[in-house]
């Protein structure tokens, strides 16, 4: 267990470092059994250790004397909801996807253009969550009947989950859905070359359960 605690610290350094996350901003989990490890209340994502890490079980009782990121609730309710193919859960505040959760006209049955296949093989379909309160138990009623069917939310001017079978998938999602959105951004108004039907059957059909 130790070695997955320490990789959850060292992605969680990473993503400061790379601005993928700012000040206090963005929280990370990783469920072992039955108990989450969450990143702590109040505290960047640098500099952690596996001692300042958040332990509560799936009802959100506290096992250690640690105080979880405001957001457990969300988090309890994914893994609860999603099932065993979810252990491990990457929340971020990531400059290009709060942008797309911020826009009025997004439409939630498609929130971006289906420009690359990376988008489908790592992202999509991705749910779009409305608007509640940062930490509030709607919005983790909300984010745990998203998870039931989706691995990717956008939460509606707030940032994104990500949910994975381990931390490396979950972070893929969330760097790949930032990228996504940054072309969105440096390509709106142009005229794009969209996937047609056929090529994104294709992309599900080598690589199924993406």
């Amino acid at each position: 267990m130790s070695d997955v605690l320490e990789q959850l610290c060292d992605l969680a350094e990473s993503f400061f470092t790379r601005g993928y996350a700012f000040g206090s901003t963005g929280n990370l989990s990783v469920r072992v059994e039955d108990r989450v490890w969450v990143t702590p209340t109040g505290k960047p994502l640098r500099g952690l250790t596996p001692t300042q890490l958040a332990a509560v079980d799936l009802e959100g009782n506290s096992l250690n004397d640690r105080r979880p990121s405001k957001e457990y609730p969300f988090h309890l309710g994914a893994y609860k909801n999603h099932g065993d193919a979810c252990r491990a859960i990457v929340h971020l505040h990531s400059t290009y996807t709060v942008a797309l959760s911020c826009l009025d006209e997004i439409d939630p049955e498609r929130p971006l253009p289906s420009i690359t296949p990376y988008y489908f093989m790592r992202v999509a379909p991705m749910a779009v969550v409305p608007y509640y309160r940062p930490g509030s138990a709607e919005l983790g009623e909300a984010v745990g009947e998203a998870a039931r069917d989706h691995k990717t939310l956008l939460l509606r001017n707030h940032g994104s989950i990500c949910l994975g079978k381990n931390l490396s998938e979950a972070a893929d999602r969330a760097e790949e859905l930032e990228e996504t959105a940054k072309l969105h951004f440096l390509l709106r108004g142009e005229k794009l070359r969209e996937l047609s039907t056929d090529e994104i059957a294709d992309i599900h059909f080598v690589f199924p359960g993406r």
